[in-house]
């Protein structure tokens, strides 16, 4: 299994819609909400994706088509 790091930003229109849960539902990818901070305007979140290494570039482009602003996570996200 493989496990990749995000950020991801969304505008105001995405905000309400539950992107990161259907994505990980649809793609059977385990998702972990590692930080986020959502207002009426914006919304930012780091979250980790495990699963099939295709299912997660699949998430990433899914992502990216729906308008969220995906940026990858270099090396690892503390534990703590």
């Amino acid at each position: 299994m493989a496990k990749k790091a995000y950020h991801l930003f969304f505008q105001k229109q995405l905000i309400k819609e539950p992107i990161m849960f259907v994505v990980a539902r649809d793609l059977n990818l385990l998702l972990n909400i590692r930080r986020a901070k959502i207002t009426s305007e914006v919304g930012e979140a780091t979250i980790e994706l495990e699963g099939d290494e295709k299912d997660i570039a699949k998430a990433e482009k899914i992502f990216r088509e729906k308008g969220v602003k995906v940026e990858s996570v270099l090396g690892d996200i503390v534990e703590g």
